[in-house]
C-alpha cells in the first residue's frame, strides 16, 4: 500500500507538467519515446536472463501498459484540459476489476451500465461544448485507462502464477523493453521531427518524467500491485484524481469551471461506487452471468 501511495503523490504533478509545458509544443510521440527510453536505461543494469516465454510476457505487458497507454495518454492532452483528463481516468478501477474478473473466468454485464453513467458524467463536464472533440478525447482517455489496467493486472497475475526467484528489479527491464519497442515504431511512423523540445525546461521535464515518474514510478506501482488485492488496487487507481486536481487547480488552472467539474465528477464517482457495490454484493455465480 505504501508503494501505491508514494507513487500517487509522485504522479500528481505529471499531468500538469505534460498539459502545461509539453502538449501541443513538443511532439507527443517524441515525448513518449524519450520518457520510455530513459525509464529503460534505469533498469537495464539490473536485468537478468529469463526464459524466453516469460520475458515475452513481461515485454507484452510493458508494451501495453506503457507503450500503448502513453500513445493514448499524450494525445488526450491535445483534446482535453488537464482536469478533464484527470476526471476521465475515473473509469480505470472499473477496467481493473473487469479485467481481473475475466482472468478469473467471470464477467458481469451489469458493469457496462457503470460505464454508460460515466459517459453521462463526462458529458456534463463539457455540457456546452459536446462535439467530436470531447467525445474523441473521452474515448482516447479510455484507451489509456484500459491499457494501464491490462498492464498492472496482468503483471500482478503473472507474478502470482509464475515461480520467479529473482527480485522484481531484475525482471522489470523486460517490461520497459516491450514499451520501448512500441514507442520506437510509433515515433518513426507518426513522429514530427520539427516539434522537438526547444527549451531547457522542456528537456528537464522529459528527463524527470522518464527517470523518476516512469523509471521509478511504474516499477514501484506494479510492485505495489503485487502486494494488495484487486479491490485495493482498483481504489488506489483513483486516488491520483484528487491529488492531480489539487495540484493543477491550485498552481496552473485556477480559472477552471469548478461547478461543471464537481457535478460531472460526482456522476463519474457515482458510477464507480455503483460498480464497487455490485462487485461486493453479487455472488461469484451471479457475477459470471
Amino acid at each position: 500500500m505504501i508503494y501505491l501511495g508514494a507513487v500517487t503523490i509522485l504522479w500528481a504533478f505529471s499531468f500538469s507538467l505534460i498539459g502545461v509545458y509539453l502538449a501541443g509544443q513538443v511532439d507527443a510521440y517524441f515525448s513518449v519515446l524519450t520518457r520510455v527510453a530513459l525509464a529503460t536505461l534505469v533498469f537495464l543494469p539490473f536485468i537478468r536472463p529469463l526464459p524466453l516465454k516469460l520475458a515475452g510476457k513481461l515485454m507484452a505487458l510493458g508494451a501495453i501498459q506503457l507503450g500503448c497507454m502513453y500513445v493514448f495518454y499524450y494525445q488526450s492532452f491535445l483534446l482535453l484540459t488537464v482536469p478533464e483528463v484527470l476526471i476521465f481516468t475515473i473509469l480505470t478501477p472499473v477496467y481493473v476489476t473487469l479485467i481481473f474478473d475475466l482472468l478469473q473466468g467471470r464477467f458481469s454485464f451489469r458493469y457496462l451500465l457503470t460505464a454508460m453513467i460515466a459517459v453521462l458524467g463526462a458529458a456534463i463536464i463539457r455540457y456546452n461544448g459536446i462535439g467530436s472533440e470531447i467525445i474523441t478525447g473521452f474515448l482516447v482517455v479510455q484507451g489509456a485507462n484500459i491499457c494501464f489496467a491490462i498492464g498492472q493486472v496482468g503483471y500482478k497475475v503473472l507474478l502470482e502464477r509464475e515461480d520467479i526467484k529473482l527480485p522484481q528489479r531484475a525482471i522489470f527491464g523486460y517490461f520497459y523493453l516491450g514499451a520501448l519497442a512500441v514507442t520506437v515504431v510509433t515515433w518513426f511512423i507518426f513522429g514530427n521531427a520539427a516539434k522537438l523540445p526547444t527549451t531547457t525546461l522542456q528537456w528537464e521535464i522529459l528527463v524527470y518524467l522518464g527517470l523518476i515518474a516512469s523509471g521509478l514510478g511504474y516499477f514501484f506501482w506494479n510492485k505495489g500491485a503485487t502486494k494488495v488485492d484487486a479491490g485495493i488496487l482498483a481504489i488506489m487507481n483513483n486516488a491520483l484524481i484528487p491529488a492531480g486536481l489539487v495540484v493543477n487547480l491550485l498552481i496552473w488552472n485556477r480559472d477552471a469551471n469548478l461547478t461543471r467539474l464537481s457535478l460531472g465528477g460526482a456522476v463519474l464517482l457515482f458510477s464507480l461506487l455503483l460498480h464497487q457495490y455490485w462487485g461486493k454484493r453479487l455472488p461469484a455465480a451471479q457475477v459470471s452471468q
